[in-house]
């Protein structure tokens, strides 16, 4: 793994897409389950707080009009007339086990890559940030959206094998395999802890 100052992004952790009972992505939910990808993330999200990393929590949330969502493929249609994933409402929050801290932003998408429609690039830049390392649900929409777009900005991308989720293993496991490897590198939660638990050693010296 290359050392510049990386910050942690936690993607779309968010109560529609991760807990089963929210019943809006029972697939996606549930291999969030079965992956075990919540204690994954925390266990992630502790180290990097450790490290004193810049940690920003993205997740899909809509203003009340609809109006500034730059996605309009089909498939969001129905978000405005079903008030769905709206600013505020409890299935757009993200998850209590992986909830912000004071000090850590959220940033609010109205599309799958974060960094469409948003200032994400311009703080990374201004905060010196030369990496990103990323986990998130779905692996294969916005875990790649955000490792292209990131990787084609200039910045290095470390992707965090088992922090992420697909709708099948399938899916999950293309994914990792043939697509993530172009814009990243990728890496298990053991061998970022590892490198974060070296971080905060050598920041602690």
């Amino acid at each position: 793994m290359q050392y510049s100052r990386p910050a942690l992004l936690m993607l779309d952790y968010q109560v529609a897409l991760c807990d089963p009972e929210a019943n809006r992505a029972p697939a996606l939910a549930a291999q969030v389950a079965e992956r075990a990808v919540v204690p994954v993330a925390q266990a992630v999200l502790a180290a990097a707080r450790d490290a004193e990393l810049l940690i920003i929590h993205v997740r899909l949330a809509f203003d009340d009009t609809y109006l500034l969502r730059t996605n309009r493929l089909a498939r969001f249609d129905s978000y405005p007339e079903n008030r769905a994933m709206l600013r505020g409402s409890a299935e757009a929050a993200i998850i209590a086990q992986l909830a912000p801290e004071q000090g850590e932003p959220v940033l609010d998408k109205s599309c799958v890559d974060p960094f469409i429609g948003s200032p994400l690039l311009s703080v990374l830049h201004a905060e010196g940030i030369g990496e990103i390392i990323i986990g998130g649900v779905a692996t294969n929409l916005v875990v790649e959206s955000t490792a292209r777009h990131a990787s084609d900005s200039g910045l290095q991308v470390t992707i965090v094998e088992d922090m992420c989720a697909s709708f099948s293993p399938a899916a999950h496991d293309f994914a990792m395999a043939n697509i993530l490897p172009m814009f990243g590198s990728v890496f298990s939660s053991a061998e970022v802890i590892g490198r974060l638990s070296e971080h905060a050693e050598r920041g602690a010296a």
